[in-house]
């Protein structure tokens, strides 16, 4: 019988590796940085409202992307700690699970804006930078979240979380 620390450390490790090779992905394809970012592993987000160990795994998962993607020091903090805020308020709406994506969206969208402006000094406003990742973070959380929150509720009864 494998123990509950185990069960959440391999949960937390597998989204973890998952969200970097989907940020990754998403790289080779010039979607996960500038002003519109869209992220497929922000989707991810979503499974904090079925499992705890999705907190922690979303947060070294976008840690590592951030650092693997060349990120300055600021967007490596900021970044993770906005897709940490938004697993935890995922997390906080578990009993809403179509709610789920609003957490990551809000988070990133108040934070990373202001990481794009002072970090790299991109030009434009913040509200615009709020705007255009706002956006991408609804088609990576809100449209591809909500695509995983279905397919996962069809196979939660398989799933030992």
């Amino acid at each position: 019988m494998i123990s509950k620390k185990t069960r959440f450390l391999a949960h937390a490790s597998i989204i973890a590796a998952l969200y970097v090779v989907l940020t990754y992905l998403a790289t080779l394809l010039g979607l996960s940085s500038n002003a519109v970012q869209i992220r497929f592993s922000e989707a991810l987000t979503v499974l904090a409202a079925y499992t705890p160990a999705a907190i922690p795994g979303l947060f070294i998962g976008c840690f590592l992307s951030n650092i693997f993607a060349g990120g300055v020091v600021w967007d490596i903090l900021f970044g993770s700690l906005a897709t940490l805020l938004g697993a935890l308020g995922t997390y906080a709406l578990k009993k809403h699970k179509y709610l789920a994506p609003l957490p990551p969206i809000i988070a990133n969208t108040l934070i990373v804006p202001f990481v794009l402006r002072y970090a790299y000094g991109a030009p434009g406003r913040i509200g615009y930078f709020m705007l255009t990742v706002g956006a991408g973070e609804v088609i990576s959380c809100g449209i591809l979240g909500i695509l995983l929150i279905t397919a996962v509720n069809k196979l939660e009864n398989r799933i030992n979380w």
